[in-house]
């Protein structure tokens, strides 16, 4: 008999890749979503064999009533407090409701556990809806898998193409870590299929330095990138006191300051992890910055032909 996954926040670019992954486990997968969803988003779901549900998600008993028999209950969330606090409790009391024995947070994120509370407002948001997630009884799951790697082909300004420069703050031998959506996805759907998982997991697809990203970008483009050190954790921690004043822009989910807080916090080392758990699904082919970065060449010089 199929295990039956359910995942909210299936539309989203991350969610999708779950249920994608889901499925390719054999799971069966009921994907929840707001009555309002547009129809082509749920039209593409149900071409890749999930259920869809549409239901009122302020409602716990509708929620749980979507959820009956479920093995696993996957948030792929993404917004604000209303989002990640109001909603995402509604998920997991209708999920708690339903007896569904595991239930993995929209964390994917840095891991926050050593971050200072008040310096990243999307993260403080995640550790906010985990004093409410401690108390449920229930097994749950983070995933810790840093940025997503995916955006250093654009939404990250830390290779400048038309520059020739790697970007960072602070020390530039800093290791960082990424992941991509794929990966991610993809170790999601095991931890969802693992009956037995710690409360956190940490993954990284590959850690860098600037430093070491200069060699790797310039050996890919065949051109001479260099280091561009924009300024200290100092100048940075300023930067963004003056953009939040400036440009507070409370309701967007990525306003400048708030990247410029995932960038600083990559920087600045706290998010930094020492024990990894890649091997803890050994079938899983990790995505490297430069594979990544190959296929994306690849596929602009296809472009432009």
């Amino acid at each position: 008999m199929k295990k039956i996954m359910v995942i909210s926040g299936a539309t989203g670019n991350l969610g999708e890749r779950i249920v994608k992954a889901l499925l390719g486990k054999g799971a069966s997968v009921r994907a929840i979503v707001r009555a309002s969803t547009d129809a082509e988003k749920v039209k593409k779901l149900e071409e890749l064999g999930a259920k869809v549900i549409r239901i009122d998600m302020s409602d716990s008993k509708e929620i749980a009533k979507a959820c009956e028999g479920a093995s696993c209950v996957i948030s792929a969330l993404s917004g604000l407090h209303d989002v990640i606090i109001n909603t995402q409790r509604k998920l997991l009391d209708g999920a708690v409701m339903a007896g569904v024995p595991h239930f993995i947070p929209s964390d994917f994120s840095l891991d926050f556990t050593n971050l200072k509370v008040g310096q990243n407002r999307n993260l403080d948001l995640r550790r906010e809806f985990h004093q409410y997630l401690e108390e449920a009884p229930i097994a749950s799951t983070t995933i810790f898998n840093g940025p997503f790697m995916d955006l250093l082909t654009g939404q990250m300004p830390m290779i400048l193409d038309k520059q020739k420069w790697i970007l960072h703050w602070g020390d530039a031998d800093q290791i960082l870590y990424f992941t991509t959506m794929d990966n991610t996805a993809e170790f999601t759907a095991n931890v969802a299929f693992d009956d037995l998982t710690p409360r956190f997991l940490r993954i990284a697809g590959d850690q860098i330095s600037p430093r070491q990203m200069v060699k790797v970008v310039s050996e890919i483009t065949g051109k001479k990138f260099s280091l561009f050190r924009a300024g200290g954790i100092g100048l940075i921690n300023l930067i963004i006191k003056t953009m939040k004043t400036i440009s507070p822009a409370k309701k967007d989910l990525y306003p400048i300051w708030q990247g410029m807080q995932y960038m600083r916090d990559m920087m600045e080392g706290r998010a930094k992890i020492d024990s990894y758990d890649n091997n803890r699904y050994p079938d899983i082919n990790w995505t490297s910055i430069k594979e990544l970065l190959l296929l994306h060449k690849a596929t602009k010089d296809i472009a432009n032909q």
